[in-house]
């Protein structure tokens, strides 16, 4: 069946009524398109394939995933990577592979598809050398230039921690015993093309077994494999699956994923030495992992690719592209539509399914984001006042903006009223792309106007603006490029950057991102700033713009992210240790220290969780806790009231953690009102 006649399929009855319904509510929207949070890669958009897909490689699966502009082609499939051996076109253990589905034969659909590979060396059942073999033939045999190299795939699955679904042959299966060999598949890999990029397996903050620690051990998988292999590899690997049992609930994760990544992030900066800030990351699989193969799944992927985006992903990898079902584990979703249990973009046309190759709409959530952004475009900030009702947007290469509004309510219609920052769009009436409820193709018309549009129950939406001619935007300017932050101290930062190209730059400008709102640090005439009198302890992210002779203001730069530090002269200092952490909660030790010439006699400890998913818990000692918000004030408990001057004594005290997301560790503490000294402990 060929590509054309799958998207022509009626629509069901869900789609068909979905203009029937009024808009009964109103959400605002705020974009700032000086808010910029990354530039879309042209990896951006990626999707697995499996060697027992025996139609991975036809004409007409190359055909739809051309359509959806898939950038970024994942081989040889999952779990199978750990037993995958290339040159046979095996698995280890006998796993099915179907015919066709060899390496090469792979790399020309790549080539069809105008994609990109990132392959899986086998760790569990293979040797560094069988991958520096492959690399050899791919790169200099074949001239395929293929970057991106894993090894292994969820590797912490090996049994180590209990739960054993991944192939792993080694006598020791120690996150200790991986990060050692991840250094000699690196050396080997790299010493037949230095160009290439490696990829270590780590674990998403909130995903099993982030902080768990196995009998014997003393750090978690993350805090083992980063310090050694941090001088080795190119990028990090995790999978995102949020495991929840509603659709509501599902929809809802998202929300939860910029605080895992960056919890990630300050990971690998700080486990994985010096080269830590130039390690990227790759979500190389993710899905909803709940009703996928219906209007929840587009839902869920439309959001999740561009919030891991905005993130600091480079690559996001749906899992997968066929995936199958039996047909055992069919539902049904809240607009009435049918989950087959099959997880896949496209039908295997299994007896329960649709015809063989027809899209879910995962693949129309897919499909969409290139109708927001293409590789060259900017992401910029966005927010609405509905949890219901998420928002993204990208400043286009051509001077448009894109707007796209996903509403994640099945019974109601939204009227979104839109507001911009930084950018003014023309008063022509816009063109929109609609992606409704269980449709079986994204359509288009121009409806609404740049403020105000109506968004259908659970449909994305997509708005493309053209700029006003009094646009306050140079296009002449390019962004200020790939600004880094060093010299990093409790109260003080020094940002650089690369020149703007293309017309006179009078000054540059860097801003504060505040929510939806630019805070202006300060200027310079050269291409570096220094910014005093920030906040200890304390995140920030900015943008710099050109300003040119126009007064117009440039494009923004790529963010650049860093935490203020504390004072490594105080007069108290506080250590912070994560003892234990699971799932939904975490042990926390904190001690306290008066280094100062003063005997405190009552003291008052303050900090604040980073995120809003980390809470006290009823069980505290040593301490009395009280929460506002992320807010926490620790009073002493009638025995530890006291601390004596110059370290005369320390006191301990500790509490259990609730977490229904990210737990990174309160970044400051006072004493009194006095910015301590911070060490953490884990």
């Amino acid at each position: 069946m060929s590509a054309a006649a799958v998207l022509t399929i009626a629509a069901p009855p869900a789609a068909q009524s979905t203009a029937a319904h009024a808009a009964s509510a109103t959400v605002d929207v705020t974009v700032n398109a000086n808010e910029g949070l990354g530039t879309v890669s042209s990896t951006a958009y990626g999707a697995n394939q499996a060697v027992w897909d025996g139609s991975m490689n036809v004409p007409e699966a190359a055909s739809v995933l051309r359509g959806a502009n898939v950038g970024m082609m994942r081989y040889p499939g999952g779990s199978y990577g750990d037993g995958y051996h290339w040159q046979t076109n095996t698995v280890t253990g006998g796993g099915y592979v179907a015919p066709g589905t060899d390496f090469d034969s792979f790399m020309g659909t790549v080539g069809s598809v105008g994609a990109q590979a990132i392959l899986i060396a086998n760790y569990g059942s293979g040797s560094a050398d069988e991958a520096a073999d492959w690399v050899r033939y791919a790169n200099v045999t074949k001239g395929y230039h293929d970057q991106y190299w894993e090894i292994g795939n969820e590797v912490y699955g090996n049994g180590y921690y209990g739960a054993d679904w991944e192939l792993d042959q080694h006598a020791d299966k120690s996150p200790a015993t991986y990060a050692a060999n991840v250094v000699q598949y690196a050396k080997a890999m790299k010493a037949v093309d230095p160009t290439i990029k490696i990829g270590v397996v780590l674990t998403l903050p909130d995903s099993w077994p982030d902080g768990v620690v196995a009998s014997g051990d003393s750090k978690d998988w993350n805090r083992t494999v980063l310090p050694v292999v941090g001088p080795y590899v190119d990028f990090a690997s995790v999978h995102y699956y949020p495991n929840h049992t509603t659709a509501a609930d599902i929809l809802q994760q998202t929300k939860l994923l910029p605080a895992e990544l960056a919890q990630l992030r300050q990971q690998i900066n700080r486990y994985a030495g010096t080269n830590g800030p130039n390690i990227g990351v790759a979500v190389t699989e993710a899905q909803s992992n709940f009703q996928s193969d219906t209007q929840v799944g587009a839902l869920f992927d439309t959001d999740m690719f561009f919030t891991a985006l905005e993130n600091g992903a480079f690559t996001v990898d749906y899992w997968d592209t066929r995936n199958g079902t039996d047909c055992s584990n069919i539902t049904t979703a809240p607009d009435g539509a049918t989950d087959y249990g099959d997880g896949g973009l496209l039908s295997s046309g299994a007896s329960c399914e649709p015809p063989w190759n027809t899209p879910f709409p995962s693949y129309y959530g897919l499909q969409m984001l290139s109708h927001v952004a293409q590789p060259g475009d900017t992401l910029v900030n966005s927010s609405s006042s509905n949890p219901l009702l998420s928002v993204h947007a990208a400043r286009n290469a051509n001077g448009d903006l894109s707007v796209e509004l996903v509403n994640q309510d099945p019974q109601a219609a939204y009227t979104v009223n839109l507001d911009y920052g930084g950018w003014t769009p023309d008063s022509a009436t816009p063109t929109v792309y609609t992606y409704a409820d269980e449709a079986t193709s994204i359509t288009s018309t121009q409806k609404g106007t740049a403020g105000t549009q109506v968004v259908p129950p659970y449909s994305i939406v997509t708005v493309k603006l053209t700029p006003s001619p009094d646009n306050p935007v140079d296009r002449t300017l390019t962004a200020p490029g790939s600004p880094t932050v060093t010299s990093v101290g409790p109260d003080g930062a020094t940002i650089s950057w690369r020149p703007s190209t293309g017309g006179d730059v009078t000054r540059y400008e860097v801003y504060q991102q505040n929510g939806t709102n630019s805070v202006l640090l300060g200027e310079s005439a050269s291409t570096s700033f220094t910014a005093h009198n920030l906040r200890p302890g304390t995140a920030y992210t900015l943008n710099v713009l050109a300003r040119s002779q126009r007064g117009y203001l440039s494009a923004p730069s790529e963010p650049v992210t860093f935490i203020t530090g504390t004072p490594q002269n105080s007069t108290c200092a506080v250590s912070y240790d994560v003892s234990t952490d699971w799932e939904s909660g975490f042990v926390a030790n904190i001690s306290v220290t008066n280094t100062g010439p003063t005997p405190i006699n009552g003291w008052t400890l303050a900090f604040s969780f980073p995120t809003a998913t980390e809470t006290v818990s009823g069980s505290t000692w040593n301490a009395t806790y009280t929460e506002s918000g992320q807010n926490v004030i620790v009073t002493p408990s009638t025995y530890t009231t006291d601390l004596a001057p110059n370290s005369g004594n320390t006191v301990s005290f500790g509490f259990v953690g609730n977490q229904t997301g990210a737990n990174p560790p309160p970044a400051a503490f006072t004493l009194n009102g006095t910015v301590c000294t911070t060490t953490y402990l884990s």
